[in-house]
């Protein structure tokens, strides 16, 4: 650019309407074959373009917040109240359950839940984890014995009623049913239950109930694997005798009356083997002398 060329960002005022001398002030003139042709500066074409101002930029605050509305302190104070309220109460009822489960514990309650059998409970029944380890065993086996004396009268129900079709009339039947209906609900009761609640709390007088109860238990099943014709009806318990009788009339009767036989002399071996461990662990644990003292005791009370 030469030193004579006019400042291409100077402010000065371009006006297309003044004379040939002010026209020409910052631009250059040439003459071609006698004419003259008139060029502008550029200079004066970039001063009329930065005359053109851009579109200003829309307004964007980035420190702008949306407006949601709150609830007034009024409502917040309510609400943090009935918050406060709610849980004092949730308090107030948790210190009420604790003291009556403390209430139930000191009174020796407690409370089972149903687990066995797993398809329909009916009864509550934890060997693993409410009995001690060394009365497992015997525990155990003793359980065995209680669904053993489930399946010989289940099993004496199936052969008299074979014996029934056979011609042995209704009667037996119908003492097969009671002896099941009474035979294994009381057997629970009597005996099986004391047993479970005399090894999970080691109670002297629980263990006594279960020796009393479980000699009727043992002295029913050697009956009724012999089966005389007395007391109850012959052929109404599968023993060896009516077993005896039935297989010269009528062989498949007799078969199935040796099966029951077989039954409840296994059953009557099983009963005897775990009386006699409860009896040993009983003696050797000195629960006998405890009992002693605490017939003693409820004797005495029983007299003033």
């Amino acid at each position: 650019m030469s030193r004579y060329d006019s400042n291409p960002f100077d402010e000065e005022e371009f006006n297309p309407f003044a004379d040939g001398g002010a026209r020409g002030k910052g631009s250059g003139q040439q003459s071609y074959g006698g004419g003259a042709f008139h060029t502008t500066n550029p200079g004066s074409v970039s001063s009329a373009n930065s005359r053109l101002s851009p579109l200003p930029p829309e307004p964007y605050d980035r420190g702008a917040t949306v407006d949601i509305p709150l609830d007034s302190a009024r409502d917040l104070k309510a609400k943090e109240k009935e918050l406060q309220a709610k849980e004092a109460e949730l308090k107030r009822r948790e210190q009420e359950l604790k003291r009556k489960e403390d209430a139930i514990a000191r009174a020796g309650i407690v409370i089972e839940e149903k687990n066995w059998p797993p398809f329909f409970p009916i009864i509550h029944h934890d060997i693993a984890n409410e009995i001690p380890i060394h009365l497992q065993s015997v525990q155990y086996v003793a359980f065995t014995t209680f669904l053993g004396l489930f399946l010989c009268l289940s099993w004496n129900i199936v052969a008299v009623t074979v014996a029934w079709i056979k011609g042995e009339g209704p009667t037996i039947w119908f003492l097969a049913i009671i002896y099941f209906i009474s035979g294994v609900p009381g057997a629970y009761v009597c005996w099986y239950r004391p047993l479970y609640n005399a090894t999970r709390t080691d109670s002297a007088l629980k263990f006594g109930w279960f020796f009393v109860a479980y000699m009727v238990h043992i002295i029913f099943c050697v009956f009724a694997a012999v089966a005389p014709p007395i007391i109850f009806k012959g052929k109404s318990l599968t023993g060896i005798l009516p077993a005896i009788d039935l297989f010269g009339d009528h062989a498949l009767v007799g078969i199935f009356y040796f099966i029951g036989f077989a039954l409840f002399c296994l059953e009557s071996l099983l009963s005897i083997w775990v009386i006699q461990q409860v009896y040993m662990y009983f003696r050797g644990s000195g629960k006998a002398a405890e009992m002693k003292r605490e017939a003693a005791r409820g004797t005495m009370m029983a007299a003033l």
